[in-house]
C-alpha cells in the first residue's frame, strides 16, 4: 500500500502543478541533504480507511514564485495569509486528487481543511530530507505521507 500511497501523491502533485503553475515536476530519489529545510509545512488531514496527514514542505521561495504564476506576475515578497491560503488550496487541491485515485483502489477517505505549520526560528518546520524532495525550475518542496491503514 506504501507504494500506492507514493504513486497517487506523486502523480497528483504532477498533474496539479502541470495544469495550475504549467511547471513539470521530478522526483528526486537520490536527494538526501540533511540541511534542506522547509520554511512551512502544509499538513493536509486524511480520516477513513487511512487516517495521519500528508505533509506539504516548502521553502519560502518555492512558495513565493508559485503565487507569483498563480497571480500572473504579481510582486510577492513575505509569505502572508494570502500566500499560505494559496499554497494551502494547491496542497488540497492535490490531496482530494491523490484520493479520488485511491478511491478506485476501493480507499475512502476525506481530508481536512490545511494547517500551516511556520519554520520556528530554531528548527525546520520538517525536514525535507525525511520524505520525497519534488523539483520544479522554480524550486523544491517535499512530501511526506505519513498514513496509516484503519481496515
Amino acid at each position: 500500500m506504501n507504494n500506492t500511497l507514493h504513486r497517487s501523491f506523486f502523480e497528483a502533485t504532477q498533474e496539479v502543478f502541470e495544469l495550475m503553475l504549467d511547471l513539470e515536476v521530478t522526483e528526486n530519489l537520490a536527494s538526501t541533504n540533511q540541511d534542506d529545510c522547509g520554511d512551512f509545512t502544509i499538513a493536509i488531514g486524511v480520516t477513513g480507511d487511512l487516517t495521519g496527514d500528508v505533509l506539504y514542505i516548502f521553502p519560502k521561495s518555492t512558495m513565493l514564485q508559485m503565487v507569483r504564476i498563480l497571480t500572473g506576475g504579481m510582486e510577492v515578497n513575505e509569505v502572508d495569509d494570502f500566500v499560505t491560503s494559496a499554497i494551502g488550496e494547491i496542497s488540497n487541491i492535490i490531496s482530494g486528487k491523490a484520493l479520488i485515485a485511491l478511491s478506485e483502489k476501493d480507499v475512502t477517505c476525506d481530508i481536512l481543511p490545511p494547517q500551516i505549520i511556520p519554520r520556528e526560528e530554531s528548527k525546520c518546520s520538517y525536514s525535507m530530507d525525511s520524505g520525497t524532495q519534488i523539483d520544479t525550475e522554480i524550486g523544491n518542496l517535499g512530501l511526506l505521507i505519513q498514513l496509516q491503514s484503519e481496515k
